[in-house]
């Protein structure tokens, strides 16, 4: 299963669950790529934990230690590298909680992320991130 984001006007009024989160997890593609940490707060809730393994050992970030790993990775974007990002599965739990398994490209490095969302004062935002390097590409 493989979701487009869809351009619009911005009037948010008549989306529903499924499409407020579609646009959640277009913000989240967005920021993987581009790795404008600007951004980073309409992602990620301040609150967010990062789960994986790194050189082989599991390790867990803080949302401010992560957006301080992206400020000084460079991005996709910024190498050239191609874009790649898809949705592979949405479970909405609840009118304020859901879960998306996403597949996103950095650099060379295919992932799954396992991405836990609440709304949170009307945003969805990730308040958990737990990733695996697939393959390499």
């Amino acid at each position: 299963m493989q979701f487009q984001h869809r351009a619009g006007s911005g009037d948010k009024s008549g989306m529903n669950a499924i499409d407020e989160l579609i646009d959640a997890i277009q913000k989240y593609f967005n920021l993987m790529y581009d790795g404008d940490i600007a951004d980073f707060a309409d992602v990620f809730s301040p609150t967010a934990q990062l789960h994986g393994y790194r050189d082989g050992k599991m390790v867990c970030w803080p949302a401010a230690e992560y957006k301080e790993v992206l400020k000084a990775r460079q991005s996709p974007l910024s190498q050239g590298s191609p874009r790649q990002d898809s949705v592979l599965l949405i479970d909405i739990g609840s009118a304020s909680h859901a879960l998306a398994k996403v597949e996103v490209r950095i650099h060379a490095g295919i992932y799954h992320d396992y991405l836990t969302y609440h709304k949170i004062d009307g945003r969805w935002l990730i308040t958990s991130k737990g990733y695996q390097l697939m393959r390499t590409v």
